[in-house]
């Protein structure tokens, strides 16, 4: 790190904590050390236990379920403010409540909005993230928005299992646009599940467009929840003739019972980052680490050098 610069401090949640040794590993620093102090009605307080006077602060802490991994977040910026800390960045591998990004209906909320505004009053003065569920929610911040993409980590493993006659597949048109830029690094073709909703995490009825007869399927989504889709996505595209169905998942979210619905389905694999910690034993999931990624871009933020480089396509 460049000496002439605000010296650097990493903190991380008590959700996340795995994440900050792993970041810290990478960055050749210790992990700053914070309490968490619970009261008996559930509520908690956060503290530094060192100085962060004039530092600039990274606090990592994805906000998965349940709503404690938000607050804690904020009551984090908030300490790191009022200790007078020279810059507060936020780093949310996972950023929660995105799926609730436009109204849809009449009278609901648009929670990303709201989250944004958040962690902008509490003091964030930048945020790092990855593969938004809507690349939108990035103009709902006021202050500057690393958008970072898990292609980098996921494009080695594909490499690496050299499929033949691979087709990208994206289980909903919504993500059309990020399978499609699996498609044309690829240079494969695309295809596209159609699914119509019940209600939410309920799939009413999916088609295939495309021809996935004789393939290898490696299909592209941010979010697993239930694994509704996904595993619905995958025993269809058996029906139609594919080889072999993967997926690639940003977040683990994994709600029950999707580890299950996991194993019961087509899927010869389901690939994750571990933004999100996923602990259930599954023969059928790798988790592949993001850490050098966070860590690399909090290194170069912090030496103000470009980070376009570090993203294969966006």
């Amino acid at each position: 790190m460049n000496s002439n610069l605000p010296p650097i401090k990493v903190f991380a949640g008590e959700s996340s904590r795995y994440l900050g040794e792993s970041i810290c590993k990478e960055l050749g620093i210790e992990l700053g050390k914070m309490n968490k102090e619970r009261f008996a009605d559930g509520e908690f307080e956060v503290g530094f236990e060192e100085s962060i006077r004039g530092s600039q602060v990274y606090l990592v802490q994805s906000t998965f379920p349940n709503s404690d991994n938000l607050m804690e977040l904020l009551l984090m910026i908030d300490a790191a403010k009022r200790a007078s800390a020279a810059q507060i960045i936020a780093v949310v591998p996972y950023f929660g409540w995105a799926r609730q990004d436009r109204k849809d209906k009449p009278r609901v909320s648009i929670a990303a909005k709201l989250v944004a505004d958040l962690l902008s009053v509490a003091g964030i003065d930048r945020l790092i993230t990855m593969d938004l569920h809507a690349d939108q929610i990035q103009g709902f911040f006021d202050v500057p928005v690393d958008h970072l993409y898990a292609s980098s980590i996921f494009i080695p493993y594909i490499e690496s299992l050299r499929l033949e006659n691979m087709v990208i597949a994206s289980p909903d048109v919504g993500g059309a646009k990020r399978a499609n830029s699996y498609a044309k690094y690829f240079d494969v073709p695309l295809v596209l599940c159609h699914k119509q909703r019940a209600k939410a995490n309920v799939v009413a009825s999916m088609t295939v467009i495309g021809d996935v007869e004789g393939k290898n399927v490696v299909l592209i989504d941010d979010i697993v929840d239930t694994a509704g889709t996904i595993t619905k996505a995958s025993d269809l595209l058996l029906s139609y003739g594919a080889k072999s169905v993967r997926a690639l998942c940003s977040h683990p979210v994994m709600s029950d019972p999707a580890t299950e619905n996991v194993k019961n389905c087509g899927l010869t694999e389901i690939i994750f980052t571990d933004s999100i910690p996923y602990v259930r034993e599954n023969h059928k999931a790798t988790v592949l680490p993001v850490a050098k990624l966070f860590a690399d871009t909090i290194r170069r933020i912090h030496n103000n050098q470009s980070i376009s480089s570090q993203y294969l396509f966006k």
